[in-house]
């Protein structure tokens, strides 16, 4: 069993002295990742006196580090809430890739944070102790207490009266999505500067009831896109999608169920476009090639995850689930260079886990989401599902069910 749940390094024991002590609420409270596995790999610990989680992009890649360390543009936060991404299960799983080059074993996951600035760095500048807080880190939010570059935080907008116009659990639902959409609407070519209005502006958003996709429905609206077609994977996510602003919402479930034809659905509901200007697909093998194929002159795929390459609802992966992912992997397709040129047309991807050298873009990014959108009350939370620390791994489960809409987040 040790070897199957590896402890953490920093962990204390239940009989240690700072546990007992009457201080052990200040301990700080995570979940541990030993190695790859199942949901028996999601371990809350507490971590000795003094030591905090942290992102790869603070000093080395430890998720653990003493608080004394702090370096002068971070800030230790005192953290209230940490979304549940899908990327996380690939993390517990061994599969993420800038997990496995930046951290290794053992991980605390999580990238969305919010909470309450406990101490500040000596070139802090934007940020004073006590603030409400919500932003990223690059891993380490599984945590109750986290040291964050402060550039990579902004203060939760608060209304007329002072007070704050989202709870720490509706903050933590935003920064990696809202980031994920802005990102990927960026590589679309619709932003920060929109398309000229002759040009087609029709988006087709695969798994639009999710976080990602939840949000990117929403800017596609603000950024004056349409028609904005959304694709569900189960019939009881329709209203949801409906809801977030879909000019067209296609079901999955409903058309297998009649036997109808999904990508000629897809195809008609592009009108007055006969086909899209932006493809938004996080699907992988399942749905990539038609995707393209779907795609105007001019047009473009943009890639953030391959979550149909990966066993649904699976908590650890056997050998047999690793057969698998390698055979669906081996049917991705492949794009001739020279018919992307004729055709005038583009594949673009990316992992915003990568991005801590872009600390301009992040900034850029960051400040259009929260002052002009959230501050605007442009850019609504997405539907959140909000449950204790201590159900982690139900939240896994729920997310690797495929069952989940909007975001789940878990409070400390």
């Amino acid at each position: 069993l040790p070897k199957l749940v590896p402890p953490c390094e920093f962990e204390v024991n239940a009989d240690d002295d700072d546990v007992s002590s009457s201080s052990s609420l200040d301990l700080t409270k995570c979940i541990s990742i030993g190695h790859a596995g199942g949901l028996e790999q999601l371990r809350i610990v507490r971590l000795r006196k003094g030591i905090v989680t942290k992102g790869y992009n603070v000093k080395d890649g430890s998720p653990f580090i003493d608080e004394k360390e702090l370096p002068p543009d971070c800030i230790i936060l005192k953290n209230h809430a940490f979304s549940v991404n899908y990327a996380d299960c690939a993390i517990r799983w061994g599969l993420y890739e800038s997990a496995k080059q930046y951290v290794g074993w053992p991980i605390c996951p999580g990238f969305d944070v919010a909470g309450v600035v406990e101490t500040v760095g000596s070139e802090c500048h934007n940020l004073k102790v006590g603030d409400h807080v919500f932003g990223c880190s690059l891993f380490g939010a599984y945590s109750s207490r986290v040291m964050i570059p402060e550039i990579q935080l902004r203060k939760i907008p608060t209304n007329s009266s002072g007070s704050d116009m989202l709870t720490f659990a509706q903050a933590a639902s935003l920064p990696a999505v809202a980031l994920t959409a802005l990102y990927a609407l960026m590589l679309g070519g619709h932003y920060p500067t929109p398309a000229p209005p002759s040009l087609n502006k029709a988006i087709l958003i695969h798994s639009c009831a999710g976080g990602v996709g939840s949000m990117l429905v929403r800017m596609s609206k603000l950024l004056g896109l349409g028609p904005v077609v959304g694709v569900v994977g189960r019939t009881s996510k329709v209203e949801a999608a409906k809801a977030l602003g879909c000019d067209v919402v296609i079901d999955k479930q409903s058309l297998s169920t009649t036997k109808e034809d999904l990508w000629q659905a897809i195809k008609e509901a592009a009108s007055p476009y006969s086909n899209y200007k932006t493809v938004m697909d996080a699907n992988g093998v399942s749905t990539l090639q038609e995707s393209y194929n779907h795609l105007c002159p001019t047009g473009r795929v943009v890639v953030f995850g391959f979550h149909s390459n990966l066993p649904l609802g699976i908590a650890a992966l056997s050998p047999w689930q690793w057969i698998g992912m390698a055979q669906r992997a081996s049917k991705l397709p492949k794009f001739d260079p020279m018919d992307m040129v004729t055709s005038n047309k583009a594949v673009l991807g990316f992992n915003l886990s990568f991005f801590s050298e872009e600390k301009e873009l992040v900034t850029q990014m960051l400040d259009e989401i929260v002052e002009t959108w959230i501050k605007g009350g442009k850019l609504p939370c997405p539907r959140i599902t909000e449950m204790e620390m201590e159900r982690i791994g139900e939240a896994h489960e729920l997310i690797m069910s495929g069952q989940s809409v909007g975001k789940i987040v878990l409070t400390i």
